[in-house]
């Protein structure tokens, strides 16, 4: 509770931080405002990654303030306490415990972004990215915190009615709750629009049947937000698509087996099957059919998350590698010594410091609500191209130590390989990123 309190206590002055932007943008135009203000602003005092002793050091980077550094210190002791120690029993179980979900509930770390009359901590989006980077930084890739905060809670908040963010939210945010998202299937991946789940309406209920693959926090969850055709006569596929929230225990609603990846070990990734499922009305997600539209809303959110997530993977790696080449030894002295070590650690670092000052603009433009999709694939294929870039680099100046599993960047390599398929593959980025290239309108 000294945590939750804590972070209730940092963000009583951050909960409108997200309109910040908005806000001072129409300041500006004010006639009160006097020719100095608008000539001379305040410049920022903090230090960006570039220029601190690490790039995971607290009270950097002028996106933050000191009410943010405080949360971030609570959120890295947390990571370090509850998570650590736990996770390689964890990556053999193929999954992480319930305890540790209702943990980061009780400590304000699920759905931060959500009203405290929901059960949250108010917080704003950086508040929110915060718990995404010390996630990285711990190199647990367990928790599939992130997915259930941050990608899945939003389309219950934004779309859901008042008895559904009544009886879900709390509980979402008190993690008690697991949520999954549920597009994938086995022949339709990137391209949504060929889902072939599909729900027939029966009287006022759904029957829903179909079959999901790769679903994040699948094992686990007690709630899932389906992805399903609801009219098959639709002019496009795409308007035919809405969101479900099924839930476990429900009749006909199986799950597959926990699937077995080359990384990811510790979280729980399943295949779910729904048979005959009997949904009511009361299930549907947002308006009928309205569900590709509402896919396209959170989707560059999604992939901001990705993008974070993997410049802070590349942070921590950087980090790793730096201190094993001061200590390891070679020819008489450390490899550090080593010029071409030394010019392969500018070069990363440079690579880092440029991907983190886009991705760190692009949280403030999505803070302000002007991320558009394109910029937020730029950000999620570079990001997690770079993420890979940066493991295989990594591991390379770990030598054959860094083929071994006990060593902290060999999980992060085999973590990395999965950023650039998931999120929409950064081929299907490119494409998105293309059309707004060459579109004549």
């Amino acid at each position: 509770m000294l945590l939750t309190n804590l972070a209730k206590s940092c963000f009583s002055n951050l909960r409108n931080v997200s309109g910040r932007g908005q806000a001072l943008s129409a300041a500006t135009t004010r006639l009160q405002h006097s020719q100095t203000e608008q000539q001379h602003p305040v410049p920022s005092t903090r230090p960006e990654t570039s220029g601190a002793k690490s790039l995971m050091d607290i009270g950097t980077r002028r996106i933050f303030n000191e009410d943010h550094d405080l949360f971030r210190q609570s959120v890295r002791r947390f990571f370090q306490e509850e998570v650590v120690p736990h996770h390689k029993e964890w990556e053999k179980a193929g999954q992480v415990s319930r305890e540790v979900w209702e943990k980061a509930g009780e400590q304000g770390l699920l759905g931060v972004m959500t009203p405290e009359e929901h059960g949250g901590i108010g917080g704003d989006l950086f508040s929110a990215a915060i718990t995404w980077e010390e996630q990285m930084y711990s190199n647990c890739s367990g928790p599939g915190f992130a997915l259930h905060s941050d990608i899945v809670m939003p389309y219950v908040i934004n779309y859901g009615s008042k008895e559904q963010i009544k009886r879900f939210v709390p509980k979402l945010t008190a993690g008690t709750c697991i949520a999954a998202i549920a597009m994938t299937e086995p022949g339709a991946g990137s391209d949504l629009q060929g889902v072939r789940t599909y729900a027939k309406r029966d009287g006022s209920d759904w029957i829903l049947n179909g079959n999901k693959v790769f679903i994040t926090n699948g094992w686990m969850a007690d709630l899932v937000v389906v992805v399903t055709v609801t009219n098959r006569e639709a002019k496009t596929a795409a308007h035919g698509i809405s969101l479900f929230l099924v839930e476990d225990g429900m009749k006909g609603f199986q799950k597959g087996r926990k699937l077995e990846k080359i990384g990811l070990k510790a979280q729980d990734t399943a295949e779910l099957f729904f048979e005959d499922v009997r949904l009511p009305a009361s299930a549907l997600l947002g308006e009928l059919n309205k569900g590709f539209y509402y896919l396209m809303n959170e989707l560059p959110q999604e992939r901001l998350v990705i993008a974070d997530m993997a410049i802070a993977s590349c942070e921590f790696m950087f980090e790793e590698t730096r201190n094993y080449v001061l200590q390891r030894k070679a020819f008489g002295k450390t490899i550090a010594h080593l010029q071409t070590v030394q010019h392969k650690l500018a070069e990363l670092k440079t690579d880092i410091c440029v991907g983190r000052s886009f991705v760190d603009n692009c949280l403030q433009l999505h803070a302000e609500r002007r991320l558009d999709p394109s910029t937020a694939s730029m950000a999620k294929f570079w990001a997690s191209d770079l993420q890979n870039k940066v493991a295989t680099q990594c591991l390379q100046l770990h030598g054959g130590w860094g083929y071994m599993w006990e060593y902290p960047i060999a999980k992060a390599f085999v973590d990395s390989r999965i950023q650039p398929i998931y999120g929409g593959t950064n081929e299907i980025m490119k494409e998105l990123i293309a059309r707004t290239i060459v579109s004549q309108k």
